[in-house]
């Protein structure tokens, strides 16, 4: 993946102040050994040769800043969808509460104890499960307000001939995302929307289609740093997110050139 990334990466001036800064390379495996194993950024031992905490949390601030993880998550769909491992026919969206132990930006009372704070990842993903847009809230803003963010947020996609992609055939929701106003709104972008109404019976055989939400939300909070919300900064929690997505994307792409 280094390779993908390398281009991507801002350079630094060549008359910099101060000592020479540790390796790009270096900083980019400490931010993922913190990403994996959830230590605090202070704690991150300096034998392994990655840099101080404060040296690899400065640089992801830097990198997230010039968009270096959003590209970089762009890419890599973008090969997949070269590799026909894209699945346009539907895309399936949902969210999942996570504590955020020190607050912060866009976080909220928790649905479950209102003492607590915490926030939410909503995710759309495609029909097999690739994660094609995240976004971070605060625990109590309602789901249906956040489906046209998802579905606005997916990335122009190329890798196929024509012009990129981005919207999905239909759209597969539970009853929480139902709204005469969105419904208008997906099927005006094309999109045709399958979601449980509040009224009726849920739609048969839908959980067999969104379970693919589930698992990449499974997926997802394999990585520690996502499973519980340290960051204060959003900043630093999106870019966790976004370099996420970003690895689970290159382990498909690597298991479907296999």
């Amino acid at each position: 993946m280094w390779v993908l990334i390398e281009p991507l990466l801002p350079p630094w001036p060549e008359r910099s102040p101060g000592p020479k800064p540790i390796d790009d390379r270096r900083c980019l495996q400490g931010i993922l050994f913190v990403l994996h194993r959830d230590i605090a950024w202070q704690l991150l031992p300096l034998e392994l040769g990655f840099g101080s905490g404060e040296t690899c949390w400065r640089r992801l601030v830097r990198w997230q800043r010039a968009g270096v993880f959003d590209h970089l998550h762009r890419l890599l769909l973008a090969e997949l969808n070269a590799a026909g491992e894209l699945d346009w026919s539907r895309a399936c969206v949902d969210g999942s509460h996570v504590r955020a132990k020190r607050g912060g930006a866009s976080t909220g009372p928790s649905p479950v104890d209102r003492r607590k704070t915490g926030s939410k990842h909503r995710l759309i993903c495609d029909g097999r499960g690739t994660p094609l847009h995240v976004i971070t809230t605060a625990a109590n803003v309602n789901d249906v307000t956040q489906i046209l963010a998802l579905v606005d947020g997916i990335p122009l996609i190329a890798g196929r001939v024509g012009h990129p992609r981005r919207r999905p055939h239909s759209l597969l929701g539970d009853n929480a995302y139902d709204s005469k106003a969105v419904l208008h709104e997906l099927r005006r972008r094309r999109i045709m929307p399958v979601i449980s109404r509040k009224d009726a019976p849920n739609i048969k055989g839908l959980g067999k289609l969104r379970y693919v939400v589930e698992q990449t939300f499974a997926l997802l909070h394999q990585f520690k740093r996502l499973a519980v919300r340290w960051e204060r900064r959003l900043e630093l929690h999106a870019a966790s997110t976004s370099s996420a997505c970003s690895l689970i994307c290159w382990r498909r792409l690597k298991k479907a050139e296999s």
